[in-house]
Formats: C-alpha cells, sequence, structure tokens
C-alpha cells in the first residue's frame, strides 16, 4: 500500500512538473512571438523613409533631389539617436503626473520587451520628423533643418504622446486617461508632423514664383512622377506594420486591422478622384497618390475599433480633403511642396475624429468624440504653436531660408556639392560654383 502511495505521488509531482513546463513553454513562444511581430513591423515602419523620400524628391524639381533625399535620410540618423537618449523617456518613462515621463532617459539596462518596444516607437518618432521635409522642400537650409528635426523629435514629438500613450512603465498620460482613441496615431504621429510642417513652411515663406504679384497661386510640377508612384507604393506596404504592429503582439485582430488599412488607402484614392471629377478638374497622379496616403492616415486612429464600412468611408472623405485641402492653403499663399499639412495634418485630425463617430459597438458617443476633438485641438496648439516658435528662433539664430541664388541654381549642390542628374547639367560650372559657395 505504502508502494502505491509512494508511485502516486511521484506520478503526480511529474504531471505537474510537466504542466508547468508546458505553461512556461507557450509563455515563452508567445512572447518570442510577439518580439518578432513588433520587430518586423518596425522594420516596415523603417522602410516607409524610402517611400518618403521618393514622393518628396519626386515632388521636387531635380535641381533638389538630392537635398530632399538627404533631409529624409538624416532624420533617420539624427532622430533615432535623440530619441533613444531624451525621446523615449520623455513618452514612455514613469509619467505619475500625467505630462511626461522621468524616467529611462539614455536607457542601457532594460528588458528584452522593452529593447523591441523602444525600437519599434523610434521608428514612430523618425516618421513624425519627416513629415515636414517635403512641405519645406527646396527653399530651407540643410543644418537648419536639421536643428528642427532635433526638436521635434527629442521634446514636440515625445511629450504630446506622452499625454496620449504614456506610459508603459506607470502612470498614463492624462488624454489617455481621457479615453482618447488614437491607436496607431492619426493624431499623435501625422497631425502633429502635419501642424509642425505648417509653423515651417508659413515661416519660410513660398518658393520663387509660387505665386505671382496679384496672388494667383502657380503650378511648379515635380521632376518624376514614377517615384512619386512608388513611394506612394511603398508606403502603402510599410503601412500595414505602422497600423497592425501597433498592436505591439501577434495576436488575431492583425488581419482587421491590416484589411481596414487597406481598404481606406483604396476608398482615399477614389474620393480624391470623385471630388476631382465634381470640380471639374483633371485627376493628377499626384493627387490620387496623396488621396490614398490620406486614407492612410486617416484610418490610422481608429484601424482598430472600426467596421470595415466606416474604414471605407473614413478613407473615401479623407481623399477628399486631400484634394481640398491644398487649395485652401493656396488662397493663403503657403507653399507646401508635397501638400504635406493636408494629407498629414488635416486628414489625420479627420481620422481622430472619425475613431471617436465611428468606434465600433458604441457609434456617435458624444462623450467620446468631445475627447477625441480635444485631444485634436491640443495636438494643434502644440504642435503649431512650439514649432512655429523654435522655427522662429532657428531663423533668427542661424537663418531659415536658403538665399535666392542658392534656391534659383538648385540645394543639391549650394548644400552638398553634388547633384542627382549630373547629365542633364554642366558639371565642371556645377562643380566651381559649389566650391565657391562653400567657400
Amino acid at each position: 500500500m505504502r508502494f502505491i502511495y509512494l508511485a502516486l505521488a511521484s506520478f503526480l509531482s511529474l504531471l505537474s512538473a510537466g504542466s508547468y513546463a508546458s505553461e512556461t513553454s507557450i509563455a515563452d513562444v508567445s512572447n518570442s512571438l510577439n518580439s518578432t511581430w513588433v520587430v518586423l513591423a518596425g522594420v516596415l515602419v523603417f522602410f516607409m523613409q524610402a517611400g518618403f523620400a521618393l514622393v518628396e524628391s519626386g515632388m521636387s524639381r531635380a535641381k533638389n533631389a538630392v537635398n530632399v533625399i538627404m533631409k529624409n535620410y538624416m532624420d533617420v540618423c539624427v532622430c533615432s539617436v535623440i530619441f533613444w537618449a531624451l525621446g523615449y523617456g520623455l513618452m514612455f518613462g514613469i509619467n505619475t503626473s500625467g505630462w511626461f515621463g522621468s524616467s529611462h532617459f539614455l536607457p542601457a539596462d532594460l528588458s528584452d520587451w522593452d529593447w523591441t518596444f523602444l525600437f519599434f516607437q523610434m521608428m514612430f518618432a523618425a516618421t513624425a520628423t519627416t513629415i515636414a521635409s517635403g512641405a519645406m522642400a527646396e527653399r530651407v537650409q540643410f543644418h537648419a533643418y536639421l536643428i528642427g528635426a532635433c526638436i521635434i523629435a527629442g521634446f514636440i514629438y515625445p511629450l504630446f504622446g506622452s499625454w496620449a500613450w504614456g506610459s508603459i512603465y506607470d502612470g498614463e498620460g492624462w488624454l489617455k486617461a481621457m479615453g482618447f482613441v488614437d491607436f496607431a496615431g492619426s493624431t499623435v504621429v501625422h497631425s502633429l508632423g502635419g501642424w509642425v510642417a505648417l509653423a515651417a513652411v508659413i515661416i519660410l515663406g513660398p518658393r520663387l514664383g509660387r505665386f505671382s504679384h496679384s496672388g494667383e497661386a502657380r503650378r511648379i510640377p515635380g521632376h518624376n512622377l514614377t517615384m512619386v508612384a512608388l513611394g506612394g507604393f511603398v508606403l502603402w506596404f510599410g503601412w500595414f506594420g505602422f497600423n497592425a504592429g501597433s498592436t505591439v503582439e501577434a495576436n488575431s485582430s492583425i488581419g482587421k486591422i491590416a484589411l481596414n488599412t487597406h481598404l481606406a488607402a483604396c476608398c482615399g484614392a477614389l474620393g480624391y478622384m470623385l471630388v476631382s471629377k465634381l470640380f471639374k478638374q483633371a485627376i493628377l497622379l499626384t493627387g490620387t497618390v496623396n488621396g490614398s496616403l490620406g486614407g492612410l492616415v486617416g484610418i490610422t486612429a481608429g484601424c482598430a475599433t472600426m467596421e470595415p464600412f466606416f474604414a471605407m468611408l473614413t478613407g473615401v472623405i479623407a481623399g477628399g480633403i486631400s484634394f481640398l485641402g491644398p487649395k485652401l492653403l493656396a488662397s493663403f499663399k503657403i507653399d507646401d511642396v508635397v501638400d504635406a499639412v493636408s494629407v498629414h495634418g488635416f486628414c489625420g485630425a479627420w481620422g481622430t475624429l472619425a475613431a471617436g463617430l465611428f468606434y465600433v459597438g458604441d457609434l456617435f458617443n458624444l462623450t467620446r468624440i468631445s475627447v477625441q476633438a480635444l485631444g485634436i485641438g491640443v495636438a494643434f496648439v502644440w504642435g503649431f504653436g512650439i514649432a512655429y516658435c523654435a522655427y522662429f528662433l532657428i531663423d533668427k539664430l542661424v537663418g531659415m531660408r536658403a538665399s535666392s541664388l542658392h534656391e534659383q541654381r538648385g540645394l543639391d549642390f549650394t548644400e552638398h556639392a553634388e547633384i542627382g542628374y549630373p547629365e542633364f547639367q554642366d558639371t565642371r560650372a556645377i562643380n566651381q560654383e559649389a566650391l565657391n559657395a562653400q567657400r
């Protein structure tokens, strides 16, 4: 009898140990899958920088192609370091006040998951920063632009992000506590970047020849529409990581988020085309690409909390906004080379409002809508206000605007001593002018 008892006890002990090992194994596999998915999504968001470079360079003139791409390239390099050192702590550190994080600066000792999350959020910071690049293309000094990029990545973006998304350690942002819905950043990333871009172009002023003496807007076409279309596809591709990766875990909701993202992009292009026909204007490739990007920006806030029909409606309206927004800005003589303010600022604000309007299972809840409207307003006041002050100071201290001579010749060789299309220009004369400019 004693032997049977001991055998039974041993069996139960082994069974319990096996069960524990199985549970541990399942948890390890789940953590590994989550980390793998978030890193992959972060890589997709990183690849969006290539899309921005293609779209912005293609919509600019050939003489500024290198300068535009250089700004996109250095956005990633500068902003990643700044966000690691300062932005991550401000945005996601311990936030007992509700206003900003107060820990995890210069992080050097984090858990495996925290390193994964930091990498993913670093790519978001670079995206928010690079939005302003295209808007101020063709007339901003390179060093002045980089100073502004550091301010965005290290202060403007993480502070608002802490209000809407922070913290992951202790406490939470005051907007988040109120129930603000912005799943992947229609406002936190895109609208904020759009409002920064608006401040920048107001400080810079329009390009030479963009408006006549009577105030009539003149179109300055870009040099390569193939690059614009390819950049649009690259951004669209990367956006699946942007939105679906914001689950920060590999769960079953990813499929619906990706579907909503895709449908909104498709309907954004269709919305632009419908409004173009309504106004009896030509359907432009640049406008169509921006329409789909507007749809992507619009759905980013509510991609996880909308049914597909409302995602499509959000995209259609965003596409119409991408058509009307540039005309509104042009009426105020505001020159936005790639229509970043309209696509990111205006469409991001609409998408954030739509996330409150079309919240699944609780449509048109006035309380939620009012919180969304508050978040939109705060983002504008903060993003535009601080950016305007920062760019004003940069302009007064180091100068924002390139000289008229450099703008006419192109910023490729006056800023970088090289050009993107040497076969189209007299290389010897350009090299000599570049040397003279550097002296």
